[in-house]
């Protein structure tokens, strides 16, 4: 099946590398160009989409030769406008045959989707067209900045996969967190669940019936007035788990729209600060092809050290 759906139709969609790993409503907003985001939800809500004939959700990851069904929809003609994908212009980190580690920007998507037209991996397939194979290994959330890994071949975005499920990559983020923590180390043990709002807006909450196993360790960097920065050294790998556990614990990331303090954030958009204080600083593994001892490191962006440097370091 193609990307051009015929709309008085059942389609079948059949999943191919390029899909691969993609949460379902995301390849839905990327095949059915121009059908509003609240139809998409309604539709795998009603169960009127399928994964190899069994009901789906919403988060769920597709898989290489899945088949997708998809229901008749109706596609508006003016949102089917051609979006040109800039050239991918991200700081190279890391590069061998197996891996691209770039440092990704805020504001960035990692992938199309939700919205979103393009995000990093169309941009980097899309001026790299003699690349075999570009796979994102994880993610990032769209306003997070830091380090992000590709796969350059199949083999290796299974290896990497394999050691980020099984806790054997290390990954460190900083944050700069609303209030002062009068201790420097907190283990964070809160179950997370995923659920969808009524506008189909992804969100996550501290849930201990339903939600999955999470485990976050903070330790503090240093002490502002009115503010901690923070490392945050994931444990498990949930979505948006710092974001969730610094909120759960009384001491939300500045500039979160999702789980912030929105009245502080409010401010901060008045002095010009516009972003999520959260950075993906560190990552460090054993490279699962040549067993090479990897630690890479991102400074953090120019706008957050600026932030910093003018806060008052407390006494």
């Amino acid at each position: 099946m193609s990307n051009i759906l015929s709309k008085n139709q059942v389609n079948y969609h059949l999943v191919s590398e390029k899909d691969e790993d993609m949460r379902l409503d995301n390849l839905l907003m990327r095949l059915l160009k121009g059908v509003p985001k609240t139809h998409i939800y309604r539709i795998i809500r009603s169960g009127e989409v399928r994964i190899n004939k069994k009901r789906a959700n919403a988060n769920d990851k597709v898989a290489l030769g899945d088949e997708i069904r998809i229901p008749p929809v109706t596609i508006n003609p003016k949102q089917e406008t051609h979006v040109a994908i800039p050239r991918a212009n991200f700081p190279i980190i890391f590069e061998d045959d197996y891996f691209l580690i770039i440092n990704k920007p805020d504001g960035v998507a990692c992938h199309g989707g939700s919205g979103v037209s393009f995000g990093v991996i169309e941009q980097l397939r899309k001026h790299n067209p003699h690349a075999k194979f570009l796979e994102l290994a994880h993610r990032l959330d769209r306003d997070t900045s830091g380090l992000l890994i590709i796969a350059k071949k199949r083999k290796a975005l299974v290896e990497i996969q394999e050691l980020i499920k099984n806790g054997k990559m290390r990954k460190q983020y900083l944050a700069l967190s609303l209030g002062e923590w009068n201790d420097n180390y907190r283990n964070v043990k809160a179950p997370l669940f995923k659920f969808l709002t009524k506008d189909g807006e992804r969100r996550v909450r501290v849930d201990h019936e339903n939600g999955q196993y999470a485990q976050t360790v903070f330790s503090v960097v240093r002490n502002y007035v009115g503010y901690t920065l923070v490392n945050a050294d994931l444990k498990t790998g949930r979505t948006h788990q710092i974001r969730v556990h610094l909120q759960h614990i009384g001491f939300p990331i500045i500039g979160d729209v999702k789980y912030g303090e929105f009245e502080h954030n409010k401010q901060l958009l008045k002095t010009g600060f516009k972003r999520m204080f959260l950075h993906a600083a560190s990552l460090e593994f054993t490279h699962p092809i040549t067993n090479a001892n990897i630690y890479l490191e991102a400074k953090l962006p120019s706008v957050l050290q600026l932030f910093v440097d003018s806060l008052s370091t407390r006494s």
